[in-house]
């Protein structure tokens, strides 16, 4: 067979190889939909739920169990996250940081957006449903519920106490994680929750100090709008030390060793003094963001090596 020939058929097959191109479009109208459930907090929703759901099973639970909480809490916070979007597409457009969300940027129809994020919702159910129970799915549609109907359509737009109760949508996945492994709650994954639940004004709190100018032109009655930024930082600042003692209860509650002690005691402090250069610094406001972020994990961590080791 003469190498020319050769050469003829080999660039026949690749000439007539078929293959899968998605164009520009399709791959644009997908990462819009994607987009909708804001992934990276769905991420920071996710990482409390292991080390609660290794926390009640007193050592690695069921993988199948652990992937399918996963699936169904994200498809839970993907629908309320979608669902946030679709009510807050008005005031995304006015605030820079939320100008290039699909619905701010027409990349998704309005109506669709709102069917997608009830689909979510629907799935996030029946999936928790079906591989875990009853209490599992009913908490993760609960903290929809609660997002959606109570802190966006009502708390962030008429009070200056909107991400302090609106937390607890946010602190609901421990609970979901917990109630999968046993079919029940317990002080531990209170104390789990309100963990997450005094560590979001902070963290929030960070972010408006940073677009203060944001949310005063749409509207929205932050607390660094309302209160000022003086004032905002010292809340910040007892908020992060309520956090800090409520992490402690986890050694009696859990009954964690040293090695969650000692996470405890460094997170803490690490978050306390970023927490206080804001407080004389309020430029400093997004290292605390990006403090926060990392001591959320590592503490849940924490939590999960302790049981683990």
């Amino acid at each position: 067979m003469s190498s020319t020939f050769v050469g003829r058929y080999a660039s026949g097959v690749a000439t007539h190889t078929p293959s899968v191109d998605v164009s520009p479009g399709t791959r644009s109208r997908i990462g819009a939909y994607i987009a909708l459930t804001k992934p990276r907090i769905i991420e920071l929703l996710l990482i409390t739920t292991v080390p609660a759901m290794v926390l009640a099973a007193g050592r690695w639970p069921d993988t199948w169990l652990v992937v399918a909480t996963l699936v169904g809490g994200s498809l839970s916070a993907g629908g309320a996250n979608a669902l946030n979007n679709y009510y807050d597409r008005d005031i995304d457009t006015v605030m820079r940081r939320t100008s290039k969300r699909p619905l701010a940027r027409h990349e998704v129809p309005p109506r669709n957006a709102l069917i997608f994020g009830v689909l979510l919702g629907v799935a996030g159910f029946l999936v928790l449903l079906t591989t875990s129970n009853l209490l599992a799915a009913s908490i993760s549609t609960a903290a929809l519920l609660f997002y959606v109907l109570v802190y966006t359509m009502v708390l962030k737009r008429s009070s200056v106490q909107n991400i302090v109760i609106g937390g607890a949508a946010g602190a609901a996945p421990v609970l979901v994680g917990w109630a999968a492994v046993t079919g029940g709650l317990a002080a531990p994954a209170w104390g789990l929750f309100l963990i997450v639940f005094y560590w979001t004004p902070p963290h929030f709190w960070a972010l408006a100090v940073r677009y203060k100018d944001d949310y005063e032109a749409a509207g929205i009655p932050m607390l660094p709008v309302v209160a000022g930024i003086e004032a905002t930082t010292r809340r910040m600042l007892l908020y992060t030390a309520l956090m800090v003692l409520v992490s402690f209860l986890m050694i009696p509650l859990a009954s964690l060793s040293w090695i969650y002690l000692a996470a405890a005691l460094v997170l803490g402090g690490w978050f306390l003094w970023d927490t206080w250069r804001v407080v004389r610094d309020p430029d400093q406001a997004m290292r605390l963001f990006t403090t926060s972020t990392v001591y959320l994990a590592a503490l849940f961590a924490a939590v999960m090596l302790d049981v683990l080791l």
